[in-house]
Parts: C-alpha cells; sequence; structure tokens
C-alpha cells in the first residue's frame, strides 16, 4: 500500500530528493533479501537463510524489514514471518511456523500498526500486531485438506486502504484457468460475523488468469496487481480505479511470471519482478519500462522506500 500526495503523472513538488531511496527485495532461488538504488546500482545482500521468502513490508518509521517465509515449499504448516533491521541486524521471527501455512504478500500499516498477509494453502487473510501479538484471521476461505486441493480458495496477494479501512486481495485459481479473482471487504469483521461466512466481501474483479501481488496507489485510489498467468491477460500489470467501477488496464506485457510489485508514486515510478530473475521499472502508466535486473536467479516480493 502506498500512501502518498502526488497525481500518477506528476513529481511532488516539496519531494525531499536527498532522501535516500532503496528497492528491497526477495531472491527465492537463494533465499536471501538483497537491497538496491531504484536504478539496479548499489546492490548488497542484507539477509541470507530465508525460508522460500515471499512476501516484503518495510518499516521506515521504526527501520525494520518484515518478511513472509513460505515454508518448506510442500503440504505442511511450517511458514512463518520474520523481522530484522534495516541493516540486517536483529534478526527476529515474530510469527512462529505452525501458526500461518504458507504466507505470501504482506503488507504494513504503519498508522495501525498492524501487519496484514495472504495464507495461500491455508486459505486465510490475517493479521497482527507489529511485534507478532494478536493474530487474527480476518478472512477464511476454506478450511481442511479437501478445500485446500482447490486453488481457488489460495489468498495471494493483499494490499489495504487505510483511509476507508477496506482489505483487498487475490485468489488465483488454477495456473492459467482464467479463473483469478480480487476481492474486497471492510478491515474489521462485521459485529456478530465470523472470518468464512462475512457479508461485507465484494469480488471487483474475477475471470483473471493468475492475480498475484497488490499495491493500492491511496492518493489516487487506483489498485496495480501482477498477473502470472499466460498472455495476452497474463503475464503482465494491470490497474483500476476501484471507486468508479472501471475495467482493469494493462499496463506491462510480457512478463516471465510477474510477481512482486511496488510503487512510488511521488516518483511516477512503478517496480516489478518476475520468478524469471528479473527486476523492472516504469512509469506508473506503463511506460518507459526497463530492466534494472535480468535472469538472475527467482525473485519474488519486491519493497520500495525512502530512507
Amino acid at each position: 500500500m502506498t500512501d502518498a500526495n502526488a497525481t500518477d503523472t506528476e513529481l511532488s513538488p516539496d519531494r525531499d530528493f536527498s532522501v535516500r531511496r532503496r528497492l528491497f527485495f526477495l531472491e527465492v532461488s537463494t533465499n536471501r533479501i538483497q537491497a538496491m538504488n531504484p536504478d539496479g546500482s548499489g546492490r548488497k545482500v542484507i539477509v541470507a537463510d530465508c525460508q522460500l521468502p515471499d512476501g516484503i513490508a518495510i518499516d521506515v518509521g521504526n527501520s525494520h524489514i518484515y518478511w513472509t517465509n513460505m515454508g518448506s515449499g510442500v503440504a505442511v504448516n511450517d511458514g512463518s514471518i520474520e523481522r530484522v533491521n534495516i541493516d540486517g541486524s536483529a534478526r527476529k521471527v515474530i510469527v512462529p511456523p505452525g501458526v500461518t501455512f504458507t504466507p505470501k504478500q504482506i503488507q504494513i500499516d504503519q498508522r495501525g500498526g498492524k501487519l496484514y498477509w495472504c495464507d495461500r494453502e491455508g486459505m486465510q487473510v490475517m493479521r497482527c500486531n507489529l511485534d507478532g501479538s494478536e493474530i487474527e484471521t480476518l478472512i477464511e476461505a476454506g478450511r481442511g485438506d479437501m478445500d485446500r486441493r482447490d486453488p481457488t480458495r489460495w489468498c495471494i496477494g493483499v494490499t489495504i486502504d487505510t483511509e476507508r479501512r477496506k482489505i483487498y486481495w487475490s485468489q488465483k485459481g488454477p495456473d492459467n484457468a482464467g479463473r483469478g479473482r480480487i476481492f474486497r471487504a471492510d478491515i474489521d469483521i462485521p459485529r456478530g460475523e465470523h472470518p468464512a461466512n462475512r457479508s461485507d466481501i465484494e469480488v471487483l474483479f474475477n475471470g483473471l488468469p493468475e492475480p498475484i501481488h497488490l499495491e493500492f496507489d491511496l492518493a489516487n485510489r487506483v489498485l496495480y496487481w501482477t498477473d502470472r498467468g499466460d498472455p495476452p491477460r497474463g503475464n503482465t500489470v494491470n490497474r483500476a480505479r476501484v471507486d468508479i467501477g472501471t475495467e482493469p488496464e494493462i499496463l506491462i506485457t510480457h512478463l516471465m511470471e510477474g510477481i512482486g510489485i511496488a510503487l512510488d508514486v511521488a516518483g511516477n515510478q512503478m517496480f516489478i519482478t518476475d520468478l524469471a530473475g528479473s527486476i523492472y521499472s516504469a512509469d506508473l502508466d506503463g511506460k518507459n519500462k526497463r530492466n534494472l535486473l535480468w535472469s538472475q536467479g527467482n525473485f519474488t516480493g519486491i519493497g520500495y522506500a525512502e530512507i
């Protein structure tokens, strides 16, 4: 989720260009967190020995990096969430194995002091405090081994609208099946209801190839997402204005299994990873796409921060 005050075509006039701008990204093939400048320079390893990392969130105020570990990669409930200082020190497990099955994308609400993430085989959208306490399930799309075999129930990407207190998430469906969906609901469960039977859930988009990670431009109220399914609608970056019912707009094509996305709204930039090992930058309208890294592993989540 990106909280900024610039339009998606202009730089903020009061932007502090002395601030250090950094990208943090996950390399699942080597189980590392790396960082670099937005032009691809200054690359360095921050954390090693992760366990299939997928989602990343940067807490600039407290100088923390949070990330999800999918676990062993098989049908075992051993996912976890960890935290480390931005310089790589003071590594700590905040959500231990056995609490979340296969955690995927993660987002931070700094103002509310909460982490939000999707759990794929757990078929849930969850949240907790920044220290890992008060773990809650907000959405339950399925339960048990039989439901777990149904990919339409898998929760993958998540983002939040902190102003209107909404949560958005994706359920990708089977590979290249055109059954992917993006949902929206209130952040808090309606009184007297349960995560499995909420009355406030909306399906915003369906029939998508395989929607993966989400980002929300709060200032302009635009939802962005990657899709790793087959062309022409898959292997893409997409966006839609969520409050006026517009159809999705395809911004970027010809990715190789698009996964991570991060926005720099004030700088009119997005950053995208694909599983084939590339990282791209582009304008928020998809123009001026260029490669920052090319065929260098298998990348998943990406985060942008000004530190």
